[in-house]
């Protein structure tokens, strides 16, 4: 837990913060609030009163969707650093989407109508803001154009590629998620993605070890994906 005298400089490495100054971020630490959530419990509903938005500082976050015949679609999986639910913060629309904590969580809370108050008064945080909206659309749109225009096989090799990213280009990554839930993530059914990785492996682009999987070839993985 990063202790409240200490939450600016952390602030400050967030990507939804990044480049306010000190001095810009003491307002948003003033009206922050600490949120503990265990393992399992939910952090609000889709189509619950959006009472604020949230940076993950210490855990894991599922957002997702649920559809009338119960199916499950992952909209993000985040971690440390991660931000989420901005949108209905700023526009004051209910949560279009569901979040739980996959592990015991720590979340920075940001009060809505607060929130907007320290707009009006400061320019820079309302140019991140926009900077922030920018990002969540360009996701969204890769989002859409991954579900209607790849298979899943292309789908999960972009999926491990972005993951080996995150972690510095490593070949050898683990899953952070139960093949489950990556199967809702990538639109698609435990069978169907135990069929992609079968592929992957049998065409010597992968080595699967359990969770953890080995990039043996990121060339032809990259011209799966695309």
């Amino acid at each position: 837990m990063v202790h409240k005298s200490e939450l600016s400089n952390w602030l400050q490495t967030t990507l939804i913060f990044q480049g306010l100054s000190l001095e810009q971020l003491e307002p948003l630490v003033q009206i922050s609030q600490l949120q503990k959530f265990q393992k399992g419990e939910m952090i609000f509903i889709q189509d619950s009163e959006a009472t604020g938005f949230f940076v993950v500082q210490e855990g894991r976050v599922k957002v997702f969707k649920m559809a009338s015949n119960g199916k499950e679609q992952i909209m993000h999986l985040l971690g440390v650093r991660d931000y989420f639910a901005e949108v209905p913060a700023l526009d004051g629309k209910c949560f279009p989407a569901s979040a739980i904590a996959l592990e015991y969580t720590e979340l920075i809370f940001f009060p809505r109508l607060a929130f907007l108050a320290l707009l009006h008064q400061y320019p820079a945080i309302t140019i991140n803001m926009l900077m922030s909206l920018a990002t969540h659309s360009r996701k969204l749109a890769h989002m859409v154009e991954e579900l209607s225009c790849k298979d899943v096989p292309q789908r999960l090799a972009s999926y491990l590629l972005d993951l080996s990213d995150r972690h510095h280009q490593s070949n050898i990554i683990t899953l952070d998620v139960t093949k489950t839930q990556l199967a809702a993530r990538l639109g698609t059914i435990p069978a169907t993605l135990s069929r992609a990785l079968y592929r992957l492996n049998s065409e010597g682009l992968i080595a699967i070890n359990g969770s953890q999987i080995e990039l043996l070839d990121r060339d032809r993985l990259q011209e799966t994906s695309d």
